[in-house]
């Protein structure tokens, strides 16, 4: 009986310890979330801002112009921006440009959450997450929010009129405000946006939160065309968006008369909206007329002049200090070169020409493949609906075919079945008639717009990779080496993944694909978060790629450098396109309604 009750104590011991174990696990899987959850928030661990901003404001308080001096920010101890200006004039839509993780996203964060002195009459709306899941639908979201800020307008006039007045300057344009917004109209202007942006008469019915993260992303958008802030904030609007969708904001925001500062990394976008474009490189902010072309070219022109300036003064120092040295102790010449050296000393406390650094520009490759002969991926009469039922075919009879040498581009609205088409392709779907043929020996990767929701966020990119792949190596260096070569150097290697840019996360998924050395790669959006430098380097890759590569992207410029073949997802099939991607665009823009 003694040996009995001993024994259950130290089961119920061993049981109470398991217990706790594993709360601890559980605990830590919590902390690990939170930690995470608050690195994407860019807060530290007591739920405080990482950023550190400065900057005096140099504009009117009564102004739409804005004008930050001053400006300085720092994220997690890195400086991003030191000694520079803000300048945002009412009017203007303005594209901001950087390389992937300089920090423009975060930047825009701190403007919207006003850590910068930016007067309280100018507000604010920054696009960078989707609307809240409600049990109201696309329709009632978009019209509540406007209604919302009828209301926000109304008590602000009531505000300004008893504390300075009827004549108080800022009344006329919250008025003007007010006239826009005209709740008569509140329905049938939201439902145009939201068609706009790809929705139907069913769709814009439906509950937010029944919707996917990309759809809620959506309206979200819609409510921000309606609102029409004084400062509109997207980073990378056209993430979530179809090509029909991009044409249709591309049109809409050339129309838009406030002040726009727009992330994106569409050439062709930035191109057809922005007025002026804010480089941010080297810790400035530069700024420069026109659209991205005009970009282009004006800092081409500059960089070239301080070159052949830079050139010369280097020259004249070097003159100089060939002079001081050769002086040696002749008393004439002594005098002559603290003379010289007097000219040399105001030249460098006047600030000497500095060297154009340019862009780095790195260049990857998808290793070379094994060749396969065709027929490599063919499909021959498929059909395919997720319910089974004929009547719900997002295919019917689809004949289409992928060889090694293929560069096909899809096209078309979402929820056509462009995603659904490509996992048909890897055998993730089955057909529910017809056939998917595939090569014995095709080995097939994939790079999804959700690619990146499989690394781990808690980890740094050396650490990631190397327990991905241990059995490749467990040496850093040579981790360091494989994630250079797709552009994540220094800090990014090392710093945790929630911290990093979605550009740099991508950099990250593009490594993994190379390692796992596919013969044939179908990229969903790959250009999202990326740098408009990574694209182009993503195009060259594309085209020296010796496999067969199947493209689905919102980027015209991507597709019209990649694409041999596109193919035009609708009624229920796959139809060549016999004509180039600009001419599908301009077709598109021919449709749209304002």
């Amino acid at each position: 009986m003694a040996v009995s009750a001993s024994k259950a104590k130290r089961e119920a011991k061993r049981a109470e310890k398991g217990k706790k174990s594993k709360k601890t696990a559980a605990e830590e899987v919590d902390e690990t979330s939170e930690t995470i959850a608050k690195l994407k928030l860019q807060q530290d661990e007591h739920g405080i801002s990482d950023r550190v901003t400065t900057g005096v404001l140099g504009s009117l308080t009564t102004s739409r112009d804005i004008k930050v001096t001053s400006v300085s920010l720092v994220f997690h101890g890195k400086v991003l921006i030191q000694d520079t200006s803000l300048e945002l004039n009412f009017g203007r839509r303005y594209g901001l440009l950087g390389e992937n993780g300089c920090g423009k996203s975060t930047l825009l964060k701190a403007i919207a959450a006003r850590e910068y002195p930016i007067p309280e009459q100018i507000d604010i709306y920054l696009l960078n997450e989707p609307a809240e899941a409600t049990e109201f639908s696309a329709l009632e979201y978009v019209v509540r929010e406007a209604e919302h800020e009828l209301q926000r307008l109304e008590d602000l006039v009531e505000k300004i009129l008893e504390e300075e007045g009827p004549e108080a300057p800022a009344l006329e344009d919250l008025h003007e405000r007010m006239d826009e917004l005209d709740p008569a109209t509140f329905e049938s202007r939201a439902s145009v946006i939201l068609i706009g942006l790809g929705f139907n008469s069913v769709t814009i019915k439906k509950k937010t939160k029944d919707m996917s993260g990309g759809w809620r992303m959506r309206v979200a958008l819609a409510k921000a065309l309606f609102v029409k802030p004084t400062l509109l904030l997207l980073d990378d609007p056209t993430a979530h968006l179809d090509l029909e969708a991009c044409v249709w904001l591309e049109e809409y925001l050339k129309r838009f008369d406030r002040t726009l500062v727009l992330v994106s990394h569409s050439q062709d976008f930035l191109n057809g909206v922005c007025t002026n474009m804010i480089d941010m490189r080297q810790q400035k902010l530069m700024l420069y007329g026109g659209n991205y072309d005009s970009y282009i070219k004006t800092r081409a022109e500059l960089e070239t002049n301080q070159m052949k300036q830079y050139s010369k003064q280097q020259e004249e120092i070097a003159h100089i200090k060939k002079f001081i040295a050769s002086a040696g102790t002749y008393a004439n010449l002594v005098r002559q070169a603290k003379s010289r050296q007097k000219i040399l000393d105001k030249m460098e406390a006047d600030g000497l020409i500095e060297k154009v650094i340019p862009d780095r520009v790195f260049s990857f490759r998808f290793p070379p493949v094994e060749k396969l002969p065709p027929p490599v991926l063919s499909f021959d009469d498929v059909s395919f609906s997720y319910s089974g039922n004929p009547e719900d075919n997002l295919y019917e009879n689809l004949n289409f075919g992928v060889d090694m040498d293929s560069r096909i581009a899809l096209v078309g609205p979402n929820g056509v079945g462009k995603s659904t088409l490509l996992k048909l392709m890897t055998g993730a779907l089955s057909p529910t008639g017809g056939r998917v043929s595939r090569h014995t020996h095709l080995k097939i990767g994939v790079y999804s717009q959700h690619s990146a929701d499989q690394l781990d966020l808690s980890k740094n990119s050396l650490e990631f990779v190397r327990d991905k792949f241990p059995q490749i190596s467990q040496d850093f260096q040579y981790w360091r080496g494989q994630l250079g070569k797709y552009g994540l150097t220094g800090e990014g290697q090392t710093a945790k993944m929630a911290t990093l840019s979605e550009g740099q996360r991508s950099r990250v998924v593009f490594a993994l694909l190379a390692i796992e050395a596919p013969n044939m790669i179908l990229l969903d959006e790959p250009t999202n978060g990326l740098d408009i430098p990574t694209i182009d380097s993503l195009a060259d890759a594309i085209n020296a790629y010796e496999g067969g590569t199947v493209v689905v992207s919102h980027d015209f410029r991507l597709l019209d450098k990649i694409a041999k073949d596109i193919y035009v997802c609708e009624n229920k099939t796959a139809t060549r396109w016999d004509s180039s991607i600009l001419a599908y665009k301009a077709k598109l823009a021919k449709n749209i309604v304002l």
